[in-house]
């Protein structure tokens, strides 16, 4: 996939019809992936610059406080210096806003097509528990099941809490198991007696199953949207 540096929008020579290329190139690559309907990793990554060019023009210190995993001590140091420089130059800032500017509308549309094929998946996505499930279901297992398809691709989850700008949220972190046919004979019910019966880790799991009609790329779809769905709907329930 195309990729775009921390700080494409301010490298080498600031000129609005040389940054306005590189980011359509990229942006291009992007669709061509959601005409697929292959979400992940690229509307993260747009989100990412997205978020990224609109917080450098509002001058905050957005890096330390947004991106602490994916940018260095020295990236944040660079962007924090080049707008140290940029500022006092009127000429420089102009053309760079103009950069800005319309880079965040291009990018803003492109998340927003990508989003729509999100919510799309969703609305399609039937999550149910399998048997009963424990009061503390901050580990176990889903079953993801997917088109007409008889597989049912088995992942075993945990979720942890993490804390950002003052506030609370959820991850998940997955593990692949198997992968069972699944037949009248084995049920989803007969899959998590095989799991409690071979996997002693989890003891007293919570299990649930994810269902949809669709048919959409496994690892960069409907995965993704899963587990995000899962974790909104775990979160609910407790």
């Amino acid at each position: 996939m195309r990729t775009l540096s921390e700080t494409w929008f301010a490298d080498g020579y600031i000129d609005f019809e040389l940054k306005k290329y590189t980011l359509l190139a990229y942006l291009k690559e992007i669709n061509k992936y959601f005409n697929e309907n292959r979400l992940y990793p690229q509307l993260a990554d747009v989100i990412f610059h997205y978020n990224n060019i609109v917080a450098f023009r509002e001058n905050k210190r957005f890096l330390q406080e947004q991106f602490p995993k994916k940018l260095t001590g020295i990236q944040i140091e660079k962007l924090q210096l080049l707008y140290e420089q940029m500022i006092g130059d009127d000429e420089l800032m102009t053309e760079l806003e103009e950069i800005i500017n319309y880079s965040a509308g291009k990018m803003r549309s492109t998340i927003q097509d990508g989003t729509e094929i999100y919510e799309f998946i969703e609305d399609k996505l039937n999550i149910s528990p399998v048997g009963i499930i424990p009061l503390d279901s901050v580990e176990g297992y889903f079953f993801l099941c997917e088109g007409a398809a008889r597989n049912t691709w088995v992942y075993q989850y945990r979720l942890s809490i993490f804390e950002k700008h003052d506030e609370k949220y959820r991850s998940m972190k997955t593990e692949f198991v198997d992968v069972w046919q699944r037949t009248i004979v084995n049920s989803y019910e007969n899959i998590k007696s095989e799991l409690l019966k071979n996997r002693s880790d989890l003891p007293n799991p919570a299990v649930y199953a994810i269902e949809t009609e669709l048919s959409y790329p496994l690892e960069e779809t409907l995965l993704p949207v899963a587990k995000r769905s899962l974790v909104r709907y775990i979160t609910v329930q407790a």
